[in-house]
């Protein structure tokens, strides 16, 4: 497992992370045993970040992960969690009462007195703007509440704007074969700046795994049911905001030219690969449901890619995706 620094908080962590949103809410159930036996199998594999939130499962996600760390008081992981979305997206409600309260809830979650980093959950645009809610943060970290704090963001002009912040030490942004916006200008202006990058969705939600069909259902309580049309939250959350059968299509051509390049890897695999070998990216935080989706993810970050890949990669998102997403995001 390669690592990098993660940006400003100075923090070495594994190239592939490990996101948690699965293991509170949204992707269907998973039972809490099955939930720790994927942190078991993420650092059995190298992983050494893990990326939640207080609204996974209504803090479910925190509360598995600080007992794990409890039975676990000798493994190194780095957690990251997100605040901002208890309560309707007014800028206002981004408050320091509020920022007390929530990361006061988030460190009796995971039993801690001072989170390693907690981000703003894609907060509104104007939040952005708000030199208040910066300085809140700083005096968070100066009180010992979190040694660091970054955002995670929806759309390239809120990353731009984050990284310009001084004390900004991560921005977490959706980043993956169909979603290569932030290639422009976001991760050169983060490498300038020494912020590190967070890629979420790696899979565009499992898009590029390769394994969908036109006939591929999900539960009913699974985001990928629910919020295709963006009901729920940004649609952009949910296959990358890409069109479904459209993704499947793309997807198959992408598994095929994987299987050419990289015969000795997974598709699912070289997606996340991929993702990692962009230059400036800290950390990639695909989800897991199981040991063996974990393992195999974490197998990731030891993998060598051909430079004819991107070539590919970018070939591809510009023929069949560029002109459905590059605007929106």
């Amino acid at each position: 497992m390669q690592s990098r620094t993660l940006g400003r908080t100075g923090r070495t962590v594994s190239v592939i992370g490990l996101g948690t949103w699965q293991l509170g809410a949204d992707w269907g159930d998973v039972a809490e045993a099955d939930a720790r036996a994927v942190l078991d199998a993420s650092v059995e594999g190298g992983v050494t970040f893990f990326d939640t939130a207080d609204v996974y499962g209504d803090g479910r996600s925190e509360r598995i992960i600080g007992q794990w760390r409890r039975d676990n008081p000798g493994v190194d992981v780095t957690v990251a969690t997100k605040m901002g979305r208890r309560l309707p997206q007014e800028t206002a409600n981004y408050s320091m009462a509020n920022f007390r309260a929530w990361t006061d809830r988030s460190r009796r979650n995971l039993g801690v007195d001072t989170l390693d980093l907690v981000q703003l959950h894609c907060p509104p645009t104007e939040v952005y703007g708000v030199d208040r809610v910066f300085d809140d943060l700083d005096t968070l970290v100066a009180d010992g509440v979190t040694a660091a704090y970054g955002v995670s963001v929806e759309r390239v002009d809120e990353a731009l704007a984050a990284i310009a912040r001084p004390n900004v030490a991560t921005v977490q942004i959706i980043l993956n074969a169909f979603r290569l916006k932030p290639l422009e200008q976001v991760l050169p202006a983060a490498r300038e700046a020494g912020v590190g990058i967070v890629a979420r969705v790696p899979l565009a939600s499992g898009l590029l795994s390769g394994r969908y069909t036109p006939e591929t259902t999900f539960a009913e309580n699974d985001h990928r049911s629910f919020n295709r049309d963006g009901a729920a939250f940004d649609v952009g959350e949910t296959f990358s905001g890409v069109d479904f059968e459209a993704g499947i299509r793309a997807a198959a051509e992408f598994a095929s030219v994987a299987r050419r390049l990289v015969p000795t890897a997974t598709t699912a695999q070289v997606a996340l690969a991929w993702v990692a070998a962009q230059d400036g990216v800290s950390t990639v935080i695909p989800g897991a449901r199981s040991p063996e989706q974990a393992r195999s993810n974490a197998a990731a970050g030891a993998l060598e890619l051909p430079a004819e890949l991107d070539d590919a990669v970018r070939a591809l998102y510009d023929r069949e995706l560029r002109e459905a997403v590059h605007p929106r995001w």
